[in-house]
């Protein structure tokens, strides 16, 4: 009989671990409710601020008064809402409301929700794909993965692409207003696209994305913009989109789900004018582990555990560089496609803009 004890558990490491998983726990039961209140426009029911009965919130949604109560309640212990005891009302603060129903403010917290239900539903493909060590490819995933990835992204893109970042790249925003031909490539539902087109009416855009469901809803949202033909939107994968001669190529939030992101360069690298740039725009990460073990990070790692890896590995190659490669290794692939020159540009909490040129 072995006669080694076991060390006591340290009482104040479990009480917190204890606490992070319940709080954990409330959260991702929350989630759903968010998207609920987005759906059935609950929130923007209270967008003037004023305070509400579960009554009137009802009748003024066309939905039930008993799970408005419920909701309301589960707003206010998320401090989603504010409750008032004495009054028995709710009220959703203003602030709060900024972020809840405008989906042009910098962070659009349904549509982020919206992306992680996705991978809630997806979870079975990716348990098999552990086991299997196989890919589970974009288009495989649960369509609100496609829909909550453009209401979650297109908020930052609107703040600061044409503000910020594009003045950051060497010359590129001079061009863009001369006159520019750009491709916007692995562009979804074609946000980043749109707005560039929108802002830049000398310039010709087309956007890229394999996945054809996406580039259809594209083409559905330019249908209502006047951009006189200067903005297409074309089936093609970043290793074998047409065209030569871009003054301006961008990829947004999408080189590191590719499986072979050094052939995608390359492909840029001949695409692009000689005197041409390639926006690379990534997740913020830094190069070493341990310093993006953070509140980012920790939303990045699950995404690329759930989205990116899987992606990639579905693809040739199956480099899977992950949501937080960090600059040194996106350095490595740009410089083995034969650019010569690289540099960070400019960078947000969430995003890093990278400049690539031959």
């Amino acid at each position: 009989m072995s006669t080694t004890e076991t060390a006591p558990l340290d009482q104040a490491k479990l009480d917190a671990f204890v606490g992070r998983f319940l709080g954990d726990l409330g959260t991702a039961l929350h989630l759903p409710t968010v998207l609920v209140g987005d759906r059935l426009g609950l929130y923007r029911a209270m967008a003037a601020g004023e305070p509400t009965s579960p009554a009137a919130l009802a009748e003024r949604t066309g939905t039930n008064e008993r799970y408005v109560a419920e909701w309301l309640a589960a707003q206010a212990a998320a401090s989603y809402v504010e409750y008032d005891a004495t009054a028995d009302t709710f009220q959703l603060p203003r602030e709060h409301a900024a972020l809840l129903i405008d989906e042009g403010a910098p962070v659009f917290i349904p549509g982020a929700f919206q992306l992680a239900a996705s991978t809630v539903k997806d979870e079975p493909l990716i348990t098999e794909a552990f086991r299997t060590g196989e890919g589970v490819a974009w288009h495989d995933h649960h369509p609100d993965l496609f829909a909550g990835c453009e209401r979650f992204f297109r908020p930052g893109y609107t703040a600061h692409l044409v503000d910020e970042w594009l003045p950051a790249l060497d010359g590129v925003d001079v061009k863009l207003r001369a006159g520019a031909k750009v491709a916007d490539v692995g562009c979804g539902h074609g946000a980043s696209t749109i707005i560039m087109a929108t802002a830049f009416p000398e310039s010709s855009f087309v956007g890229f994305d394999y996945h054809d469901v996406s580039i259809e809803t594209a083409r559905r949202s330019a249908d209502s913009l006047a951009v006189d033909g200067r903005l297409r939107f074309e089936v093609a994968t970043a290793q074998d989109f047409p065209g030569t001669n871009y003054d301006f190529v961008a990829f947004f939030d999408c080189l590191h789900d590719m499986g072979d992101p050094v052939g995608a360069a390359r492909h840029v690298r001949s695409a692009l004018a000689p005197d041409g740039t390639w926006m690379i725009v990534e997740p913020y990460a830094t190069d070493r582990l341990e310093d993006n073990l953070n509140p980012v990070g920790k939303i990045y790692y699950n995404a690329s555990t759930l989205i990116c890896t899987p992606a990639s590995r579905a693809q040739e190659v199956g480099l899977a560089l992950g949501a937080q490669a960090g600059e040194d290794r996106m350095r490595n692939v740009v410089t083995e496609a034969g650019f010569t020159r690289f540099r960070r540009a400019a960078e947000t909490p969430v995003n890093i803009v990278y400049e690539a040129r031959p």
